[in-house]
């Protein structure tokens, strides 16, 4: 009985490995068409492979779309930070600029000014309650500064000296309400139109030129330059233009409302101007 069974198995085994063999060397077969067990083999693959197609596909675009995220994270925050860079570089690049203009202003006013010795200067103060009425400069006495004389910018006539001390001092502007802050001054023309400078308007923002002849023909845009006859400012300093010509409260002169060169309410390096006659005098009196 034993026997049998191990026949029978081997009988089945050979069997088995005949239809194998058999199977396979059908299937190596050129064929047109397929078994109905390779198609229903192939669609049963096919359709598994659709059903966890889609899900890795979308997984795997999660992962690359957060990836994708995190690198325009990164690349937005280097362009931000650039950015801010660039921002930084633009106003120092403008504020270097902005100063380079100023100094090269001020060292050809500094080369054409013939008739006074010039004192560079900085503003280093100024009092929010008297903006239009003084500024502190960085020289004083220990740098030839001395009452009264003359302060300008590359635009024009600002101010005069105040007070000076050791090393700093206060300059009075010319938009300052003193009525003692008086300038000799002249309309340039064909024929010079002299006046005091005397006042500020301020709802004009305008310096006023008095004392005119009646008589005197004066034109809107002329130049108003200091005179040199007060004894304190050179001749020749740049005040400002001619705004409007209007006769006083008599009638028997006119005023000028005169538009100021310099900026009064922005200034920021100033040139203090020592008149040559006076320091030639002061020459003349120490070798004494």
């Amino acid at each position: 009985m034993p026997q049998f069974f191990l026949n029978k198995r081997l009988i089945l085994l050979l069997v088995s490995i005949i239809i194998l063999v058999a199977l396979i060397g059908f299937s190596l077969k050129d064929r047109n068409e397929l078994t109905w067990s390779e198609q229903f083999l192939k669609d049963t693959t096919g359709f598994v492979q659709l059903i966890f197609h889609k899900p890795a596909q979308l997984v795997a675009g999660f992962f690359e779309n957060v990836n994708d995220i995190r690198n325009t994270y990164k690349e937005n925050k280097l362009l931000k930070e650039r950015l801010e860079e660039y921002v930084s570089l633009e106003a120092q690049v403008q504020t270097l600029k902005k100063e380079n203009e100023r100094l090269r202003a001020l060292l050809n006013k500094k080369e054409s000014l013939r008739d006074f010795v010039p004192i560079r200067a900085t503003v280093i103060g100024r009092n929010p309650d008297r903006w239009q009425e003084t500024v502190i400069v960085n020289k004083g006495q220990q740098h030839g500064v001395k009452k009264d004389m003359a302060v300008i910018t590359p635009e024009g006539l600002v101010g005069k000296v105040q007070h000076a001390a050791q090393f700093t001092s206060t300059i009075q502007l010319l938009s300052a309400s003193d009525q003692k802050n008086r300038i000799s001054a002249y309309v340039q023309g064909k024929e010079n139109v002299f006046g005091l400078i005397e006042g500020y308007d301020e709802k004009r923002r305008a310096l006023l030129l008095k004392e005119i002849p009646f008589d005197a023909k004066i034109k809107k845009k002329q130049k108003v330059l200091t005179s040199g006859l007060g004894g304190i400012f050179p001749k020749g300093l740049v005040i400002g233009e001619v705004m409007e010509v209007v006769p006083d409260q008599y009638g028997l002169t006119k005023m000028v409302y005169v538009k100021p060169a310099a900026n009064f309410y922005d200034i920021d390096d100033v040139i203090i101007v020592k008149r040559k006659i006076d320091e030639t005098f002061e020459e003349r009196e120490e070798a004494k």
